[in-house]
């Protein structure tokens, strides 16, 4: 059951606390990347046939399988993943930036050039489910960005990557895609094999092999974040209809035994109304072991004094998802500090933000959102920036440039500006 806790009566620790199955899995993936930097194709058929229980004669999905798997997919689900990749783009668009330049003093010019990463890699799961979702919302930033090429892994299950998946892959434009999965995947895209081409970055989420595979190759390659378990954050008034309060803590906890929902109210009475909605929608879901373990483990209702104090509590926590259900949520925007992404009013679940809306729902998570920021167009695009001085303008400046580098002991460099001077 869902926990109630008055603010008052309880700990920062204990609001913030975490149950987490652990699992030590860095000599694992340790073991496995150096496998696969070894014996490169050999070591994933390897995998594919022990994790997967596939065995398979090429790693490579053909434009066969992709036409074959699109007569698999629900036509109407083909339409909205058409219409959600249109509102990803539109969102994402408007992250574009911009080179500089800047040439307002004599002699000077200095800029910077944007420039998108040549090829990323995205990692898609294939496990307790399977999510076309993440495809779009991580292929369509890369390729605003004008990335050359991506390549994408997910797990094969009987052989083959599950058909909404690869509709959505086809949807979104992905350029290749591999039967891979696990730790193996990973490392096949940061190293290279004879099949799977290395990249410049890997994006995307997985489980506690995945991320530990992605933090372990991190420098060879670039990533996106180490994704923890999800979480949401409800900051509701007594005014909401308790039923879609408990929807959308479910929503979370469906996702993995070690999700976190929390809701954080100014009254106590909606909270035992939600309280009870929780147990009675949780048992009528699909995935209700998932689910009510989540509950029982991390699942918190806090009663404040004021909708202010809840959102201080936010603050605090810095959630990967939080939804503000009350009538004026544009009153409270400002005064978010940290969080993911935030679902504003009534009628914006987290789920709309997870297909339909635009917005990334690839998120910092486990408190990151302190410091970190939803994937976005920026993950997939580096910046280069260049100086160019005349003769005469650096003259001016040699004096300077010289006096400073031998404050600093580096005589070398104070030779490398004054010898300029002197030739000239």
């Amino acid at each position: 059951m869902i926990k109630i806790f008055e603010y008052n009566s309880i700990t920062k620790d204990e609001i913030f606390s975490r149950e987490e199955e652990k699992v030590n899995v860095e000599k694992i993936v340790e073991d496995i990347i150096d496998d696969v930097k070894k014996n490169g194709d050999e070591a994933l058929f390897r995998y594919c046939e022990k994790f997967d229980g596939a065995k398979l004669s090429s790693l490579e999905v053909t434009k066969e399988e992709i036409e074959d798997a699109l007569t698999k997919v629900d036509p109407k689900l083909l339409d909205i993943l058409k219409e959600a990749k249109e509102n990803i783009e539109h969102f994402h668009k408007c992250q574009k930036r911009n080179s500089f330049i800047i040439n307002d003093k004599d002699g000077v010019v200095m800029g910077q050039k944007i420039l998108p990463i040549e090829k990323a890699g995205l990692y898609v799961p294939g496990g307790t489910a399977a999510y076309p979702s993440s495809v779009l919302m991580n292929a369509v930033p890369a390729k605003i960005a004008g990335v050359s090429e991506i390549v994408m892994v997910s797990p094969p299950t009987g052989g083959s990557i599950n058909p909404n998946i690869l509709a959505a892959a086809y949807v979104a434009g992905v350029d290749r895609i591999f039967k891979l999965g696990g730790a193996q995947a990973i490392a096949a895209l940061a190293l290279g094999t004879e099949s799977v081409p290395k990249v410049d970055k890997i994006v995307g989420p997985g489980n506690a092999f995945v991320a530990e595979a992605k933090k372990q190759v991190f420098g060879k390659v670039s990533i996106d974040m180490i994704a923890g378990p999800s979480e949401i954050l409800v900051v509701a008034d007594g005014t909401n209809d308790p039923s879609h309060i408990a929807a959308d803590l479910l929503s979370q906890a469906e996702h993995d035994k070690n999700a976190s929902a929390v809701l954080v109210t100014d009254s106590l009475a909606f909270a035992k109304e939600v309280q009870k909605e929780v147990e009675r929608q949780v048992k009528l879901l699909p995935r209700f072991e998932i689910a009510s373990t989540s509950i029982d483990n991390n699942g918190k209702i806090i009663v404040t004094e004021s909708i202010d104090e809840a959102i201080e509590i936010s603050n605090a926590l810095a959630p990967e998802h939080l939804e503000i259900c009350v009538d004026n949520p544009f009153d409270y925007l400002d005064k978010v500090k940290h969080a993911g992404s935030i679902f504003l009013g009534k009628n914006c679940p987290e789920a709309l933000g997870d297909y339909m809306a635009g917005a990334n729902h690839t998120l910092p998570t486990s408190g990151t959102a302190r410091f970190s920021s939803p994937l976005s167009v920026d993950d997939f695009i580096k910046k280069t920036q260049y100086t160019y001085f005349t003769k005469d303008a650096f003259t001016r400046i040699a004096d300077k440039v010289a006096f400073f580098a031998e404050s600093e002991g580096l005589s070398a460099h104070a030779r490398s500006a004054t010898v300029r001077k002197e030739n000239k």
